[in-house]
């Protein structure tokens, strides 16, 4: 499998239920996203505006996928709104359609665009790793399913600030959407705000 095979396996509505660590805080949130995915062929206007913008030959483009999201965290504010939406490209080595780099119109950790790494490993999981300005991220989606995926994903900012997170997804219309299959809570502790000044609530 390569990494636009695994954007269409990804293709539709999925119900991302997340625990995020805390680590240097020892604390744990728990929060439930909607997530849609829509691929997009090579030649699509959206992929062509992004290898330009990272001043990249569109040519070398494969396609890339538009993901939007809206969801909801233990510890948010009344007026806090995680939605959003980004599109990703992707962009192989020339002689190994396995790895490469991935654009994106945003980051998720932090908000401008920004070009990272993809690699398919030996068990058909797509890891992606990108390096930001004061932070790094690495992150692992693989299919126990069709319908199921799980996602790793752990955010390193410079100077010792981490988080880690793992989400169970399944495919909203499928025998296995049900919100009760996950049933993950925060562990008891007051949220902190400097936690959520660097925690990040979707990679894709």
């Amino acid at each position: 499998m390569d990494a636009m095979e695994f954007f269409e396996l990804s293709a539709g509505k999925w119900r991302s239920q997340r625990t995020t660590h805390h680590l240097p805080f020892r604390r744990a949130e728990s929060g439930e996203t909607e997530i849609t995915v829509a691929t997009l062929p090579a030649d699509h206007p959206q992929v062509v505006e992004i290898c330009k913008l990272h001043q990249v030959d569109p040519n070398l483009a494969v396609g890339g996928a538009q993901i939007s999201w809206q969801g909801t965290m233990a510890w948010d504010k009344t007026d806090e709104n995680h939605q959003d939406s980004t599109v990703m490209v992707i962009v192989p080595e020339s002689d190994n359609p396995k790895q490469g780099r991935l654009l994106r119109e945003k980051g998720y950790a932090e908000i401008v665009p920004v070009a990272g790494q993809f690699l398919m490993d030996d068990e058909d999981g797509l890891v992606l790793i990108t390096e930001y300005e004061t932070m790094s991220s690495h992150e692992r989606f693989s299919f126990a399913s069709p319908d199921l995926r799980m996602r790793t994903s752990a955010v390193k900012r410079f100077g010792g600030f981490s988080t880690s997170s793992i989400c169970v997804e399944t495919r909203i219309g499928s025998e296995l959407d049900d919100s009760s299959l996950v049933d993950v809570q925060p562990q008891a502790a007051q949220p902190n705000p400097e936690a959520r000044k660097y925690d990040s609530l979707l990679g894709w």
